[in-house]
């Protein structure tokens, strides 16, 4: 997945988790040889899940001991590593945290064990929907739902107020573009050729009523039916042409990734944006260490993603970390239990407060800490619980390139021809006629 880090960290930090995580590593290898070795293969952070690797080997108490080894800082990479050696049935690979969109393809391929009865109630009672789904292939919950990760929209209060918004109401795409542009202030938007662009189009076709892959559950690629060429697709794209022809988007839209929306949002001409939760915490490091003025944070509000149409309520995106179980692990029960530890509310609490990541089990946000810390967190919540999921397919890195080639740059996108190009480029893709 694309998102980045979701919050500021001192060097010292950094430097404290690696230290941590190398103490996990040399732990396990130094221990009682008796006692099982579970390897967590886990992606890049601030050293919050070797801490709780730590902690979770600590509170077995000798029924096994984990160990972590890091993957790579892009989605794309983690899980070409992965499929690499879950390909060669490797036998190390005890537990991944998995970016949702990856966990069907592994699913398909047999590469993750399924979740046992036993825990299939505490891995998603009182648990995001969306990450429930995410984590499931074919009605088999295959992965345990651990954070999760949703984009609001962020407002300048100021912007918001001279356009007469009233931002405690939900508000539509076209209401910010019309803001922004009466008042010559930027829409933050992801529009890079990258992952992030698909995350935008597809909450952005989420919330029309559509779907970009309409049957997920298909096996085979000439099987998937998609739903771009729609009325949803045309509304998605529609509402590009927009944000470019207006200029609300900036010079820059088609190379802005979530932190050059960020720093496009905190300057002078920042109005609205759609982004992680990472940007309030960044925008206070920024205050903290002179970058910014404080009076820019005062001015920052948050709410809900924007609407398509303002009868229909929106489906912002959904991101995070699964953590799945190797079909080839030599100790799949203990790991599943190490699973369940890692990802009790408790833990995963404490790696919002120290990563900022977001839980996928609400009681989670009932921490007071959780509160005090995070102030946009009852939205995140909200947001959270109707978040959508990008297109659960097994064939996810055919789609997702297919639109980032043709749905990009964004200033040549056109509602009448765009949705049935790319539709009709990803299914030639799909079929094995056209190479990306």
């Amino acid at each position: 997945m694309t998102e980045k880090a979701r919050k500021h960290r001192p060097w010292r930090l950094a430097l404290a988790g690696g230290a941590l995580l190398g103490l996990v590593a040399v732990t396990g290898c130094s221990a009682n040889t008796s006692t099982p070795t579970l390897t967590w293969y886990i992606n890049p952070d601030n050293g919050g899940q070797a801490t709780i690797a730590e902690q979770c080997t600590a509170e077995a108490d000798g029924a096994y001991r984990i160990s972590t080894s890091l993957l790579p800082n892009d989605a794309p990479s983690q899980r070409e590593q992965l499929i690499r050696r879950l390909a060669s049935a490797d036998s190390s690979i005890d537990i991944m945290s998995l970016d949702p969109v990856y966990v069907a393809e592994m699913a398909n391929a047999d590469y993750l064990a399924p979740v046992p009865e036993e825990y299939i109630g505490a891995f998603t009672d009182g648990v995001i929907p969306s990450s429930v789904e995410s984590s499931t292939r074919q009605d088999v919950l295959v992965a345990a739902p651990f954070w999760a990760n949703t984009q609001l929209l962020w407002y300048r209060k100021s912007v918001a107020e001279a356009a007469g918004l009233d931002m405690s109401q939900p508000v539509t795409w076209d209401e910010i573009i019309d803001a922004a542009e009466g008042q010559d202030k930027r829409v933050g938007v992801q529009g890079i050729r990258a992952e992030s662009l698909t995350v935008w189009i597809n909450a952005m076709v989420e919330s029309a009523g559509g779907q970009i892959v309409e049957n997920p559950d298909a096996d085979s690629p000439d099987q998937v039916t998609l739903g771009l060429d729609s009325e949803a697709g045309r509304s998605a794209a529609g509402i590009m042409e927009r944000i470019a022809e207006t200029g609300v988007g900036g010079p820059a839209l088609s190379n802005l990734d979530e932190n050059g929306a960020m720093l496009e949002f905190q300057s002078d001409d920042g109005g609205f944006m759609v982004n992680w939760p990472f940007i309030y915490s960044a925008s206070q490091a920024a205050v903290e260490d002179g970058s910014l003025d404080q009076a820019v944070l005062d001015d920052i509000g948050w709410t809900l993603y924007p609407r398509v149409d303002e009868g229909q309520e929106s489906r912002p995106p959904l991101g995070g970390i699964n953590l799945g179980v190797g079909a080839f692990s030599e100790n799949p029960d203990l790991a599943f239990q190490a699973v369940d530890c890692i990802r009790s509310p408790e833990n995963q609490s404490a790696y919002f407060l120290t990563d900022g990541n977001a839980p996928s089990n609400l009681a989670a946000f009932d921490d007071p800490e959780v509160q005090e810390a995070f102030p946009a967190a009852p939205v995140i919540a909200e947001s959270l619980q109707v978040s959508a999921a990008r297109p659960l397919t097994p064939y996810y890195n055919e789609v997702t390139g297919g639109i980032q080639k043709s749905w990009h740059p964004p200033e040549a996108v056109r509602p009448d021809s765009t949705p049935a190009r790319s539709q009709e480029f990803i299914l030639e893709i799909l079929k094995g006629e056209r190479l990306l």
